[in-house]
């Protein structure tokens, strides 16, 4: 074991939302360690089959907060346009960005560009130490610090910080050995996710279209792409991977109809498991739990990500402020004052993706009715349906200020 090395903040994780945190709290005069199991690999060239991710809107201002949306926006494809409809059934909504009055309801961007975009920022930071490929293996709070014991290879050392952010993920090694208590359940469902070509433009249209099997999405990208994500039964997942191009887009398409055209082409598949997952606590003494780690959401209104970069946003505030005060980071009082401002958005967005899974694939006549009644009202009440296009945006309650698009000062 090598001596102590000391910081301010510890992040554990260096996936996308445990580098925005380390981003936004750069030049604040913190000492920041950023601490990550895979090693950092080059941007190599963007393919057919990279892995989409929806940024809502108020994701994109918390970019533009961070400095990194001019970087970010030539890869971004704007959604103008949200359809929301029950196959086989006369229900239906549709979200307008000009409705809004922005510019878009959200971007699509790929995991590989915004990969890309974070990691050249850490290594332009000389106050983040990115540690990787590593891994925490043992963690003690003690009052004024917390200590963890990082291996690198066969070489072991203890970090300490006073503060520590588990950013890693929803099999989080923190949340786990913290033996934080969560509220989880699996849906016997898996996500299905593969980059699609049409025949017609996708004209900046988002689709979700809830089908007897489970909701299917379609994203608009770059180049008239398409990113899908298909809901299947976990029995059915082997079946659906196993299909040839030609099947796949047959079937597909059965699902999903006619708006765009035929389907022309399809990249590679891939899958996981659907899971619902809540931390029932966010924070420890000296530890904050932020991202997958503290919630983990089924992909039906694509709000994971965008709930996990809010949480960046309000943490990076909160410790901000008492930094400029002269205060302590990582005491109780900062981290209660985090907890109360993101429990709120937590919880109503974690139920309410659980609720819309619930309540579309329960197959009863009557309930189907009344969802479908639903959403005709919907459409054709203006005020409720601006709150929705603003939840879906990321753009209700409290907003720090980099989910307005300003720097923390």
């Amino acid at each position: 074991m090598t001596a102590q090395r000391q910081f301010d903040l510890l992040i554990v994780g260096g996936g996308m939302v445990g580098a925005s945190l380390a981003v936004a709290l750069s030049g604040r005069g913190l000492r920041l360690g950023v601490i990550e199991a895979a090693p950092p690999g080059p941007g190599t060239q963007p393919s057919y089959d990279d892995r989409a991710i929806a940024l809502a809107y108020g994701s994109r201002r918390i970019f533009d907060g961070l400095g990194l949306w001019p970087q970010i926006a030539p890869a971004a494809e704007p959604i103008r346009r949200i359809h929301v409809s029950d196959r086989g059934h006369f229900g239906s909504t549709r979200l307008d960005a000009a409705a809004e009055q922005v510019p878009a309801l959200g971007y699509v961007v790929t995991a590989r560009d915004l990969g890309t975009t974070l990691l050249a920022a850490l290594r332009q930071r000389p106050d983040i130490e990115l540690i990787a490929p590593a891994r925490v293996t043992a963690l003690r709070s003690e009052s004024a610090q917390v200590l963890a014991t990082v291996m690198q290879g066969e070489v072991g050392r203890e970090l300490s910080a006073r503060l520590l952010v588990a950013a890693d993920g929803g099999d989080s090694f923190v949340r786990e050995t913290l033996a934080i208590p969560v509220r989880r359940w699996d849906y016997g469902q898996s996500a299905v996710v593969a980059n699609i070509s049409p025949a017609r433009p996708h004209g900046g249209v988002a689709y979700e279209r809830f089908t007897a099997d489970g909701p299917i999405a379609l994203l608009p990208m770059r180049e008239q792409r398409c990113a899908l994500v298909w809901t299947v039964a976990d029995a059915a997942r082997d079946t659906v991977l196993g299909y040839d191009d030609a099947r796949f887009i047959a079937q597909f398409q059965e699902r999903f109809g006619y708006r765009l055209g035929r389907f022309l082409r399809v990249g590679r598949r891939a899958a996981y498991s659907l899971a619902f997952l809540r931390a029932l606590e966010a924070v420890r003494p000296r530890i904050a739990i932020i991202g997958n780690a503290a919630h983990t959401l089924h992909p039906i209104a694509g709000q994971g990500f965008n709930l996990g970069i809010r949480d960046v946003a309000a943490l990076a505030e909160v410790v901000d402020q008492v930094r400029r005060a002269g205060g302590d980071i990582g005491s109780a009082e900062v981290l209660a004052d985090y907890e109360r401002w993101r429990r709120r958005d937590q919880q109503l967005v974690s139920l309410a993706t659980d609720g819309l899974v619930r309540l579309f694939t329960n197959p009863l006549a009557p309930l189907r009715l009344a969802r479908n009644l639903g959403m005709l009202a919907l459409d054709a009440l203006p005020p409720a349906k601006h709150l929705l296009a603003r939840a879906a945006m990321g753009s209700l309650g409290r907003l720090p200020r980099l989910a307005r698009g300003l720097r923390l000062d």
